[in-house]
């Protein structure tokens, strides 16, 4: 019997009714013939015939419901296994029964969709809870470029929001440049001193049969800073050990040559070239040396040790050292960090000098006193100590971490960047940037972690 139904076939029901009251008709023409033959009255043959048919199609109803109700509930529990709810079963069945069988297995097939179900929500939730461990950010998109997952990471890398990122473009989100990028390709995203250089993992997997691509992004700066500071490292070793074995004696020939000066000014009073040649001679072989020096001190960076200290007391430390122009000292709340107060000192030396050279530039801007201010407060997970001057501002940012580049005479080139290598110690930063506050000059923003 086809199951289907169609306009040209009655319910399945309907013709398991037909066909179980067909038998019942040569029944009662066979009870109609016995009666007519016995001569019994015409009423009573009615009474009996309309028994019999009523008594009979109770009996069919009957048979009805042991038949259908067991097939409504088995297509009640595969609905709701469709949608996804496993709390019901189907009760009474046995083995050796085409009904029991039925039920069972469709039991059975419950029991392990529910444990499939289950399985699937506890992985579902382990990548959830290892997408917003990981320190990397990781996205994916769909086919027409929209954006379908993005971890706290990448919230933070992009300063995005899930809630009103996901189902973006990439053009809208200004990420389109990351579609383009090949696998284990470096990129970098931001500019000057926000920029941050990335290695991109790309990869394609298939959610619902539709092709999504994924992107692992690992932040490659710190290790390329890294590498950076040692090819200096060793190329200063080797300068070092050359410069120093020619400076040494050329300074003490010098120096000598200098002090027999008088013994041949006595004989011949044309030395005032003399005079002037061995002076140029140290004064340069002593300003090589303080530029070895300074190097010196820029790769030898010892690893910072921690210890609690008040933001105040080190604004006022280095403030204190800063003779030339007035540094006034302006925070929020106390607030205690965990740091190397002399690395963090001396960073904030380096800012302070950086900023009073800048207030005492002949660029200055005149009828104003020459000012330097360190203010503080906290931001998030960061405390954020600022040194602002009223100098001129930045006219070449993209120099300003670049070691030995300086546009002051007599500078070395190397106080910022000693100052953002203290501050990426205590995974920290420095930035620079020129006021917003309607008056000129720059701002240098020391950030470090509460958190130490």
């Amino acid at each position: 019997m086809p199951l289907g139904r169609s306009a040209r076939r009655v319910s399945f029901e309907k013709r398991l009714r037909l066909w179980l009251c067909l038998p019942g008709l040569p029944m009662l023409v066979l009870c109609w013939l016995l009666l007519r033959h016995h001569s019994v009255d015409v009423l009573l043959q009615s009474i009996v015939l309309l028994g019999l048919a009523l008594g009979w199609i109770f009996a069919v109803s009957v048979l009805m419901e042991q038949i259908v109700r067991p097939l409504q509930t088995l297509a009640n529990v595969v609905a709701a296994l469709r949608e996804d709810d496993f709390s019901f079963r189907a009760r009474g069945g046995q083995r050796n029964d085409a009904m029991g069988d039925l039920a069972l297995e469709i039991n059975r097939l419950a029991g392990m969709l529910q444990g499939q179900r289950a399985s699937a929500l506890e992985a579902m939730a382990l990548v959830e809870r290892v997408m917003e461990s990981m320190q990397s950010p990781v996205l994916a998109f769909d086919p027409e470029g929209r954006l379908k997952l993005l971890n706290a990471a990448g919230e933070r890398a992009f300063g995005l929001q899930v809630r009103t990122a996901l189902g973006h473009s990439a053009v809208e989100l200004k990420l389109d440049q990351l579609l383009d990028v090949a696998d284990e390709e470096v990129m970098s995203l931001g500019s000057g001193q926000q920029s941050v250089r990335w290695v991109v993992k790309r990869t394609g997997f298939r959610l619902r049969g539709v092709p999504h691509t994924l992107f692992v992004l690992s932040d490659v700066s710190a290790a390329l800073r890294e590498e950076e500071r040692l090819a200096w490292e060793r190329l200063i070793r080797v300068l070092g050990h050359e410069i120093n074995n020619s400076l040494t004696p050329i300074k003490s020939i010098a120096g000598s040559l200098r002090g027999r000066l008088a013994a041949l000014e006595s004989a011949s009073g044309e030395t005032a070239d003399f005079e002037r040649g061995l002076e140029v001679i140290e004064n340069r072989s002593e300003s090589l040396n303080r530029f070895l020096q300074a190097y010196r001190q820029l790769m030898g960076l010892p690893a910072p040790r921690l210890a609690p200290v008040s933001v105040a007391t080190l604004a006022q430390r280095a403030a204190l050292l800063e003779r030339r122009v007035a540094v006034t000292v302006e925070g929020a709340a106390e607030v205690v960090v965990q740091v190397d107060a002399d690395h963090i000192e001396q960073a904030l030396i380096n800012l302070v000098r950086n900023a009073a050279d800048a207030a005492l530039s002949p660029d200055h801007a005149g009828g104003v006193d020459p000012h330097v201010e360190i203010v503080w407060a906290t931001v998030g997970s960061e405390v954020v100590i600022g040194v602002v001057d009223n100098g001129p501002g930045l006219t070449n940012a993209g120099n300003l971490f670049v070691p030995f580049y300086t546009t002051k005479p007599g500078g070395t080139g190397i106080g910022l960047v000693l100052a953002q290598q203290i501050a990426q110690a205590h995974r920290g930063s420095v930035q620079l940037a020129n006021r917003t506050d309607g008056y000129t000059g720059c701002r240098a923003d020391l950030r470090l972690p509460l958190a130490g």
